[in-house]
């Protein structure tokens, strides 16, 4: 059977774009779009349909959780870290927001001709420090090298299994009317360190990349017994785009409280000055999670009691309002919709 790309079409118009668009990467609306229209039809299966951070399958009577992603971040290495412990840790976390404890990852490799070997040498230990302080083993992989100007450097990409334990169950089509919202720590931080070190920029006080495995922090939170409906990292399209996704799928509103957000005093100041939004940038060692309002308080002190949440937050609650929208009072008592973006704040942050 031979394939004609003239008579093909797309099941629905991805909003006017005929061809890809950086935005198409961002993690907004373009992104989605994307997905829904033309992944989703093109594979659609009652796992993948949940959209969630990773997949939920069950096998032999366990339920496992598998998440796939690729790291194209550029530059290779910023302050904080660099590709190879953002493709572990951001692989891990997206197996912990299914709720699994994460057991095994593969890898994979494309090179570009010119690459220094001890660049990639660096990325490599780096990576397999990473997976070792998360107590996860790094089983397989693959290399491919790229002609010299076809790529920066390297692109990685990582899959992760992992087992989610009995009676656990987390999903962005959970959340409730009445959930609290957290945050576990300050937001931003990995998208304006990837542009200070891109763009050449200073903002007054030094800022690394937030990069960190959540799995520890999560299972802390189930393992105490907290009513958790939903956990999300805000990576790409940050903590906006985050909460639309959760918003569409369990069909609630959202309301925020800004004044509640913990962004640290350089990300706002960096903010102010190239006229971004904090709740748009991505954040790499960040979770989210919408929490039964009678284990509220003892969620955030769980989190606050972790190394790395110590800056957690209640920053909003689910409504049965406004379904499928996101709102955030403001700073001078206003109300202002949080659509998602339709392009994209930083393009390549991971």
């Amino acid at each position: 059977m031979s394939l004609s790309f003239e008579d093909w079409t797309c099941p629905l118009p991805l909003r006017d774009y005929p061809a890809i668009v950086m935005g198409h990467g961002g993690g907004g609306k373009l992104s989605a779009d994307l997905v829904r229209h033309l992944f989703l039809p093109a594979f659609r299966n009652a796992a993948l349909e949940q959209l969630g951070d990773g997949a939920v399958v069950e096998v032999g009577g366990a339920r496992l959780a598998l998440s796939t992603d690729a790291f194209v971040v550029r530059p290779l290495f910023f302050p904080g870290g660099n590709i190879g412990d953002l493709a572990v840790n951001g692989t891990i976390n997206d197996l912990a927001m299914c709720g699994a404890r994460p057991l095994y990852l593969t890898a994979s490799f494309i090179v570009e001709e010119g690459m220094p070997l001890d660049q990639l040498g660096i990325i490599a230990e780096t990576m397999g420090a990473a997976a070792r302080r998360a107590g996860v083993a790094l089983v397989t992989g693959d290399t491919k090298v790229v002609d010299r100007g076809h790529g920066d450097g390297v692109f990685v990409s990582t899959t992760g299994l992992g087992v989610i334990p009995e009676g656990v169950r987390v999903g962005p089509e959970l959340a409730r009317p009445g959930d609290v919202v957290l945050i576990s720590g300050e937001i931003g931080l990995h998208g304006v360190a990837i542009l200070s070190v891109r763009e050449g920029l200073e903002f007054g006080a030094a800022i690394e990349s937030d990069t960190a495995p959540l799995h520890d922090m999560v299972a802390a939170l189930l393992d105490a017994g907290c009513t958790v409906h939903t956990l999300r990292d805000p990576t790409r399209g940050g903590v906006a785009s985050t909460l639309n996704e959760i918003a569409a799928a369990s069909g609630v509103g959202i309301r925020l409280d800004e004044r509640a957000l913990p962004v640290p005093g350089p990300v706002r100041a960096a903010c102010e000055i190239l006229g971004m939004d904090p709740l748009y940038i991505a954040n790499e060692g960040k979770l989210v999670a919408l929490v039964a309002r009678e284990d509220a308080e003892r969620a955030l002190a769980i989190l606050r009691a972790h190394p790395l949440g110590a800056r957690a937050a209640i920053i909003g609650e689910v409504t049965a309002e406004h379904p499928g929208v996101v709102v955030a009072r403001t700073g001078i008592g206003g109300t202002r919709v949080v659509d998602m973006q339709v392009g994209e704040q930083l393009p390549r942050i991971c």
